[in-house]
């Protein structure tokens, strides 16, 4: 295949697009979420659906819940 063919842009595309999908249905949305009631980061478990707790706490969430309180 010579690099000045019309047919290496479209496979070019079409394998870019293949790992995007790819890439797209192996995420498992396991990014940390924060507990609004204690500013605590947490995981959503997929396999038994439960939070597990990473003992970091989120600074602008607690400077928030402390000017909030009077």
């Amino acid at each position: 295949m010579d690099i000045s063919s019309t047919k290496l842009p479209i496979i070019l595309i079409l394998v870019l697009i293949g790992i995007l999908l790819l890439q797209f249905v192996t995420n498992d949305n396991s990014s940390p979420l924060i507990d609004p009631a204690t500013c605590e980061l947490y995981v959503v478990d997929s396999q038994i659906n439960t939070k597990k707790y990473l003992n970091e706490f989120d600074t602008k969430c607690l400077d928030f819940k402390n000017l909030s309180e009077p």
